[in-house]
């Protein structure tokens, strides 16, 4: 990892070291900036996410936190001591810094899976209705016909894309979170 103070960064912002700094930072698993104004911590992630074209996920707990948590792809408010205005400009809140890793590993894991799966089947369930649609129009002769009631379509829309993506974003989980605390390599081959 990659420890820098505020006044180390802002010397690295300027256009003549940034190349130098993120061939750097590109070596690093982890940059931690300590001592940065929300100015410098904005323009850093930024700076991270347009050059190296890297996801970014910023971690805040305070209001000189906010610029930062709204610049990177993901913002994490912990709420704490110094308020609650990281946790409102936030796209996730957590009580405790502690409480990042099962979030990420575990609530991570199971938000991308159900996603995907989501979008697969909203796919194939439109398919399955445009696939009867096409095949009724060579019955019909390409009349125009409609082959359904109106209200039988609406319940189909109803009761297909309502119900199961409730059922199942509530209650699908395809790895328990106890194995998936254990193996953190499992986030990344679900990608």
């Amino acid at each position: 990892g990659l420890v820098i103070d505020g006044r180390t960064l802002e010397h690295v912002l300027h256009d003549s070291l940034q190349n130098i700094f993120l061939e750097l930072t590109e070596k690093c698993r982890a940059v931690v900036c300590c001592q940065a104004t929300p100015l410098q911590k904005s323009v850093l992630v930024r700076l991270v996410r347009s050059k190296l074209k890297a996801m970014t996920l910023a971690v805040g707990d305070g209001a000189n936190d906010v610029s930062m948590i709204q610049v990177a792809d993901t913002g994490v408010g912990i709420s704490g001591q110094e308020g609650m205005q990281a946790v409102m400009a936030s796209d996730f809140a957590i009580s405790q810094f502690r409480h990042l890793r099962k979030l990420l590993l575990v609530h991570g894991h199971w938000c991308y899976t159900r996603l995907t799966n989501m979008v697969l089947y909203y796919l194939y369930k439109n398919v399955a209705y445009v696939n009867l649609l096409f095949w009724y129009q060579f019955f019909c002769g390409f009349s125009g016909t409609s082959m359904t009631d109106y209200w039988i379509l609406i319940l189909f829309n109803l009761l297909f894309t309502s119900v199961p993506p409730i059922i199942y974003g509530v209650l699908d989980q395809d790895v328990s979170a106890e194995i998936l605390m254990e193996l953190p390599q499992l986030y990344k081959m679900s990608q």
